[in-house]
């Protein structure tokens, strides 16, 4: 049986890889990946994580040759997260100017500053001995305004290191406005706050706990986001941008794709997601194990954030992808 003459046909746009190149919706550029990258105090050669094939926590040394490859395939950006030798309950190491974190931002902005956006992640998890995103009150919970001011501390720290974006990863209220604040005083008019205004605490960060080497004991719940909640997140979007961010993050990615659209849609400024480390593990693993294609599947995790409306993309596949994008050398 045939369609009978005039039938709207959509196939007719499938029909060669030239014709649905030229038709799709959305596509990637190098432009629009960030790297995340680790660096660790101590090392004396570069270490390979077990729970993210491919990833390493870096010497700085072994950093700044990693950060080469990736702005030489074209990556956007390079966000920084520092692993001290030294931990301790309010996460001194944090806002150490010879913190290792500092130090590596300030070795990337000499030698790569020009040629690509050198940013900082800027929360204590990585800094404090309990492994929680800020200072802990008398009962052990998260004192979110003595926080506040350890924030302000790093981000006049980071700017002065080097770092052109701060991500305000710790998810306290008030933040955004603590962080600009500081910044305008110091001088860092410029330095540019990209909010976490939607982190969501979430199962898919387990990885990253041993990229940062965390101490974490317990949860997040308490300042991180209820994954059951959708409405909550454009309530903190209203808030950071209010407050003065520059730029907004919904995280985890795929799992919150309904969030990252509905972000996009209602953001008056440039709307990031993160692919974290459980995302990035699974499609890893899933391949090694003959489950899935491994580049169709990242590729298609990437496509989905741009469809839904993020402007730009973390991932730790950011340099491998930029290059492939870029094709072969002639």
């Amino acid at each position: 049986m045939s369609l009978v003459p005039g039938t709207v046909r959509p196939r007719r746009l499938r029909t060669t890889p030239a014709l649905r190149r030229l038709v799709s919706e959305v596509r990637l550029h190098p432009a629009e990946l960030i790297l995340p990258m680790f660096v660790k105090e101590g090392l004396s050669e570069p270490v390979p994580l077990g729970a993210m094939p491919g990833v390493m926590q870096h010497t700085l040394e072994s950093l700044l040759e990693a950060a080469r490859e990736a702005v030489d395939a074209g990556v956007g950006g390079l966000m920084l997260f520092g692993i001290p030798e030294h931990k301790d309950e309010i996460g001194s190491q944090a806002d150490a100017p010879d913190g290792i974190l500092n130090r590596a931002l300030g070795l990337l902005a000499e030698h790569l500053g020009e040629d690509t956006v050198v940013m900082a992640d800027l929360c204590l998890d990585e800094f404090t001995s309990h492994g929680h995103c800020g200072v802990l009150d008398s009962a052990g919970g998260v004192d979110n305004d003595a926080t506040l001011s350890r924030y302000a501390a790093m981000a006049v720290t980071q700017a002065r290191a080097g770092a052109q974006v701060l991500g305000l990863s710790g998810m306290m209220d008030g933040q955004v406005a603590v962080c600009r604040e500081a910044l305008d005083e110091a001088g860092f008019s410029d330095t540019v706050i990209m909010g976490y205004t939607a982190k969501y605490a979430s199962a898919f960060y387990g990885p990253f706990r041993e990229a940062v080497d965390s101490e974490l004991q317990g949860d997040r719940k308490t300042y991180q986001q209820d994954p059951a909640n959708g409405r909550e997140a454009m309530r903190e979007l209203s808030l950071d941008l209010a407050e003065g961010a520059d730029v907004v993050m919904v995280k985890p990615g795929l799992p919150y794709l309904d969030v990252l659209a509905e972000v996009a849609r209602e953001s008056l400024v440039p709307v990031w997601t993160y692919q974290v480390s459980g995302e990035y593990a699974m499609i890893e693993f899933a391949a090694a194990a003959g489950a899935i294609d491994r580049e169709r599947a990242i590729e298609e995790s990437l496509i989905a954030f741009k469809r839904a409306g993020a402007d730009a993309i973390l991932t730790y596949w950011a340099t491998e992808v930029a290059q492939g994008l870029k094709g072969p050398k002639p």
